[in-house]
């Protein structure tokens, strides 16, 4: 029987408020409007910028469904959406690719305007999809994945490899491809560098592989759990080090392990003010470039030395590794079918989607790097 044009009830976790463990909840998805998708979700990341939501860290509208890493399957189309077809195997873009607006147009530009980073909970059209027993729950990200089916816009999903496993896969719609692109695309990372990397989760270790597939002669992993180490070299850290292990600054213990210069390209994957400044000095004063992969809190602010910057050094951020989603997303796929990088070593846990609150609990005791919830 077909579900298209019919509203769906189904299982979603909902996040009511701050704190507090998900729920999981029968909630009512809409069908798609016109250039919507709804999608039936096969497998969805647990990352780092969701529990930033639940800790207060990020700031959202509540009660809200997370989720924003995921792979599925289109099960119906709004009106005039050909991009894809009931049936096409898809991963949700939280940094959708219009095509349409300046920052599309522009060949460095990846943060579409279609977007929804400043988190006001609701789709393109001013709307959420989802309701609890008449109450409107918001979306996030644009994607709302912790939930068995999801409605996006057209220009935040595309059509990926028919064959690719979603409990895998999934990681290139956040972690793998923000850490990964990191590297490549924002840092432009040059053979035979030396690169730091603050922060050895999910998205850190990505950026260590990106490092690493740039040509990097030296990556230093850096993270206060000294159990992230063995899985960091594994993916192409040439050595790691605590902070916890020194009593000065961690960005002079990186001076010192580079002859007193700095290392070329700094990395902060954690999402913390004391961290991106610490990476900040600790690369090369005149031709060091940190890069800014963690999501900062929402009232956070830093305060730095302008010297740091005045010498030379670069400072930038990025958003999904610098990728423009639609014509990446599907070539990184690809790539892993064809073996060019592993997803593996990162997903340290697999849980069906009720245990959704484990693989959390699994993320801040550090005992996982990825936790991906099966449907």
């Amino acid at each position: 029987m077909s579900t298209a044009g019919k509203v769906i009830k189904c299982k979603a976790a909902v996040a009511w408020e701050v704190k507090k463990p998900l729920s999981i909840e029968q909630v009512e998805v809409a069908p798609p409007k016109a250039h919507e998708v709804r999608i039936k979700i096969l497998a969805s990341g647990v990352c780092r910028s969701d529990d930033h939501v639940l800790s207060g860290a990020l700031q959202v509208k509540f009660p809200i469904i997370l989720g924003h890493e995921a792979a599925g399957v289109v099960e119906s189309v709004g009106e005039g959406v050909t991009c894809v077809k009931p049936g096409d195997k898809v991963i949700p873009l939280f940094a959708p690719q219009c095509g349409e607006c300046s920052t599309c147009k522009h060949p460095r530009g990846n943060l579409c305007k279609m977007g929804d980073l400043a988190a006001s909970g609701v789709m393109p059209d001013g709307t959420s999809k989802f309701t609890y027993k008449g109450q409107q729950i918001h979306t996030f990200a644009g994607t709302s994945t912790f939930a068995e089916y999801t409605v996006v816009h057209e220009s935040a999903v595309v059509k990926i490899d028919a064959t690719a496993p979603p409990e895998k896969v999934c990681l290139i719609g956040c972690g793998f491809s923000t850490g990964y692109g990191a590297a490549i695309n924002s840092a432009k990372v040059e053979p035979g560098s030396t690169c730091a990397v603050f922060g050895l989760g999910g998205v850190g270790l990505s950026t260590v592989m990106g490092c690493k597939a740039a040509g990097a002669s030296r990556i230093i992993g850096v993270d206060i759990n000294k159990d992230k180490f063995p899985k960091a070299k594994e993916m192409g850290a040439t050595e790691c080090v605590n902070p916890m292990d020194f009593k000065k600054p961690i960005n002079e213990v990186l001076y010192g392990l580079t002859d007193g210069e700095g290392v070329d390209y700094s990395f902060e994957v954690i999402g913390r003010t004391d961290t991106m400044t610490a990476a900040l000095a600790s690369c090369h004063m005149n031709y060091g470039t940190s890069v800014v992969v963690g999501v900062p809190p929402s009232a956070s602010e830093i305060t730095f030395s302008p010297a740091l910057i005045f010498t030379g050094r670069t400072w930038k951020g990025s958003i999904f590794g610098g990728w423009k989603s639609k014509e990446a997303v599907p070539k990184l796929v690809s790539d892993f079918m064809g073996g060019k990088f592993a997803l593996d070593p990162l997903i340290t846990h697999t849980l069906p989607f009720d245990k959704i609150n484990e693989g959390f609990e699994l993320l801040r005791s550090g005992k996982s790097i990825r936790s991906v919830l099966v449907f």
